[in-house]
């Protein structure tokens, strides 16, 4: 067996160029026009966030955000394309400065499982039964300001909340160590997974990961995707690459490190990543440089890296990878991996 492919982006993907230290360079292209080009470039996948299918969702009622997102699903339909997972957006209203579901304040804390209740029912507008959940301010810049044991106690609460308001969910908790806080209570694959054992469905809770996150939390990818694959967690992937430790870059896939995204493409070909219906999702920006038409580029190459990537895992020469581990001669092994890559 090996992997099956079929490939997300979200709308934010298609970008104005803006990053933590210049506003945006490229004009906008709205969310229509945008969904007509991911068939264009080879996806099927959808990734939302709460309100890039229903804008200005804070002052709608529950009944006008679902009769929207329903007609966000037709529109999906009517261009082949189906809603990958909807997370909810929980780092940019005021109420969420000290964090969401971990604020010190309890009527903000309300607020953040009021939103995630109608993030819920847009993934089920949309038909979608995944929700991807980035605890983005759910940390600290000040230990002494929260007790991290409380925290986590919420941060639980939190998703006991939403297991219970829609029996079907599955949540795939995506882990990231900073940015915008100093620190995360949930900074890694690991955390993430722990936390789930201590919901009341554990089966129902696992990761999705992100290869930046993975770098910036001085991990290999791989190895974290691994690790979610013997727990049978691994619900879905934000490929990406980055430049060392410093912020979320979101580079084109195996652009900085070729070899790096070679083994996060082995690893999931070789578990059978994608057939129990899981996307490769890409969360990639394009170059602030690059001008508005030709500013998809990062998307169509990120794909064809990857697909190029899993031809090299498939035609590697395994009985002599095995031999070699045998041996004990990591070196040999070393270059044969270099020579694989370079097509030698």
């Amino acid at each position: 067996m090996s992997g099956e492919f079929r490939f997300s982006f979200g709308p934010w993907n298609i970008h104005e160029g803006a990053d933590p230290f210049g506003p945006a360079v490229r004009d906008s292209i709205e969310f229509g026009k945008k969904l007509k080009m991911y068939r264009q470039l080879g996806f099927e996948g959808v990734q939302f966030h709460d309100d890039d299918a229903v804008p200005g969702m804070d002052g709608l009622s529950g009944e006008q955000i679902i009769k929207k997102a329903k007609e966000v699903h037709s529109i999906l339909e009517s261009e082949g394309l189906v809603a990958e997972f909807v997370a909810p957006r929980l780092w940019e209203d005021a109420r969420t400065i000290d964090g969401a579901y971990t604020s010190n304040d309890p009527a903000c804390r309300e607020y953040a499982r009021q939103r995630t209740h109608r993030t819920l029912d847009i993934a089920n507008a949309l038909d979608t039964k995944l929700v991807v959940l980035w605890l983005a301010r759910e940390g600290t810049y000040l230990r002494e300001a929260k007790d991290s044991k409380v925290a986590v106690d919420r941060i639980v609460e939190a998703i006991n909340d939403m297991l219970a308001y829609n029996p079907e969910i599955k949540i795939a908790i995506e882990a990231k160590p900073n940015e915008p806080m100093d620190h995360t209570y949930i900074p890694t694959t690991g955390h993430a997974i722990a936390l789930g054992l201590l919901c009341d469905d554990p089966s129902r809770i696992g990761a999705n990961i992100e290869s930046a996150h993975a770098i910036l939390a001085g991990l290999d990818p791989s190895d974290e995707m691994g690790f979610a694959l013997a727990h049978k967690k691994l619900f879905s992937v934000h490929l990406n690459d980055q430049n060392g430790l410093k912020f979320d870059e979101d580079r084109t896939f195996g652009a900085v490190d070729l070899r790096r995204a070679f083994n996060q493409t082995r690893i999931l070909d070789q578990y059978d990543y994608g057939r129990g219906g899981e996307f490769v999702g890409l969360d990639v920006k394009a170059m602030r440089t690059q001008k508005l038409e030709v500013s998809t580029k990062h998307l169509s190459n990120s794909r064809t890296i990857f697909l190029r990537l899993v031809e090299l895992a498939r035609t590697l020469d395994k009985n002599k990878v095995e031999e070699l581990i045998g041996q004990r001669d990591y070196e040999e092994l070393d270059m044969l991996i270099i020579n694989h890559l370079m097509g030698k």
